[in-house]
């Protein structure tokens, strides 16, 4: 097997650069890259946002083993998971408000010191420590995943004014360099927890000075940008509640969002121990799939220059991963590990399409005055879902098998398809034709 995903890696990593050669020549990706306004602007995001992400990858893969490390039991590992995931369902869905009304900049800022603070508690061996990280940990997450996207959206439209189009360009490129961090970090956490022997404990600690940095240049280059600022705490976490659930075209976006997300989450929980019978190189098997995503994210980018829709290819995206958990289905039954690699493959491509598209539809659907609150509250049934699986499949009860669980996955992905065409239906009707002088502004905004 070692051998065949060498083999796979290599062939991906060619198609990965031919993609990405093809999608550099798109329409749109090729005015964006002659406005030096943009590229100006694209580069002080893209700066502190991939620092951010660097710093998150450099931590994944040593989280379990540094537990184990330090001497805890499956259980209590598993436990130690849960709470990251609940503290963001508890606490994350007040993140997003607290950053529209006192500002998206400072909410990044306090993101670099909470997530150095998360680092420091590694240090610890003690059980309350790693617990307590573990929630300032689940914090900082949502901050991540809502925030930096918050910021950048309004940046974009309210105050540089560029083309609309061009938010998927950065959307996809972000997805596309993603890719590239992820197997950057995956090779700097080796090289110091294991090659220069500094232990489980390193990648935490090497990912302080990048947080730092990140804080130090939003700090001095960011511009300060709100939401509501009228609403209150209670108020604004409701308002963005409500918007979920009477606005169709809303909810039906973050119906597919949760359940494709709570389903890739259950994933990475499940691919080591299912390769894991075939001895495979793990950091290999890690960088395949980088590489799909970034397959997939100049997938999307050159679908989208053949004139496909973000919320077709979104479709599509759901469509590839419910082939990919199918192919699971089968391949877990019969212990038939070539088939569940090529599944995964599949459904890391899927990945690389999805964000992208889903970055782009949330810039379109959510207003503006409550987007950071209404993108926590899409996280808050994909991390209950996450925590309901890992500790049912942990303990065995209702789901007794990897094969039932990816059923399971299946099923949330056939409905997160059904509410894709539903949203299809609605965000097309909500289209009002615009005039030349309109093109630039987002579809929402005459809502807002």
């Amino acid at each position: 097997m070692e051998t065949f995903i060498y083999g796979s890696f290599t062939v991906l990593a060619l198609v990965a650069l031919v993609f990405h050669f093809f999608a550099m020549k798109t329409k749109s990706q090729v005015s964006s890259a002659n406005n030096p306004h943009f590229k100006r602007f694209q580069y002080s995001f893209f700066l502190v946002y991939f620092m951010a992400l660097f710093s998150d990858w450099l931590q994944g893969p040593y989280v379990y083993k540094l537990y184990e490390h330090y001497g805890y039991a499956s259980n209590q590992i598993a436990l130690l998971y849960v709470v990251g995931f609940a503290s963001s369902v508890i606490f994350g869905t007040t993140t997003g408000p607290l950053a529209d009304r006192f500002g998206r900049k400072k909410m990044a800022l306090i993101f670099c010191v909470l997530y150095s603070f998360c680092c420091l508690t590694k240090l610890s061996s003690k059980f309350f420590w790693l617990f307590l990280g573990r929630v300032f940990g689940g914090i900082s997450t949502s901050m991540l995943f809502s925030t930096f996207e918050s910021w950048y959206v309004y940046e974009h439209t309210e105050t540089h004014d560029f083309p609309n189009e061009w938010l998927s360009v950065t959307f996809s490129k972000a997805t596309f360099w993603n890719g590239v961090l992820a197997i950057n970090a995956g090779v700097f956490s080796n090289v110091f927890a294991e090659t220069l022997g500094y232990g489980p404990v390193a990648p935490f600690m090497l990912a302080i000075p990048f947080l730092l940095v990140a804080g130090f240049i939003i700090l001095r280059t960011w511009k300060e940008n709100y939401g509501n600022q009228t609403l209150d705490l209670r108020r604004s976490c409701m308002d963005g509640l409500r918007s979920i659930l009477f606005k169709e075209v809303i909810l039906y976006l973050g119906v597919v969002q949760s359940l494709f997300e709570a389903n890739m989450y259950i994933f990475v929980f499940q691919w080591t121990p299912i390769l894991g019978p075939g001895h495979p190189p793990l950091g290999m098997v890690f960088a395949s799939f980088m590489v799909c995503i970034m397959i997939g994210s100049s997938l999307h980018a050159l679908l989208l220059s053949k004139k496909f829709q973000a919320e077709q290819l979104l479709m599509m995206a759901v469509f590839l991963a419910i082939i990919a958990m199918s192919l699971c289905i089968y391949s877990t039954s019969v212990s038939h590990l070539y088939v569940s690699f090529i599944a995964f493959l599949i459904l890391e491509v899927a990945v690389g399409m999805y964000f992208p598209a889903i970055g782009y539809l949330r810039s379109q659907v959510i207003p503006e005055d409550l987007r950071a609150g209404i993108m926590n509250w899409f996280r808050v049934p994909t991390n209950v879902i996450t925590c309901a699986g890992l500790l049912l499949v942990h303990n065995n009860t209702l789901i007794s098998s990897t094969q039932t669980m990816f059923a399971i996955c299946t099923g949330m992905l056939s409905i997160a398809l059904l509410c894709n065409f539903k949203f299809i239906t609605l965000f097309n009707s909500s289209r009002v034709p615009l005039t030349p002088s309109e093109d630039k502004v987002p579809l929402t905004k005459n809502e807002t």
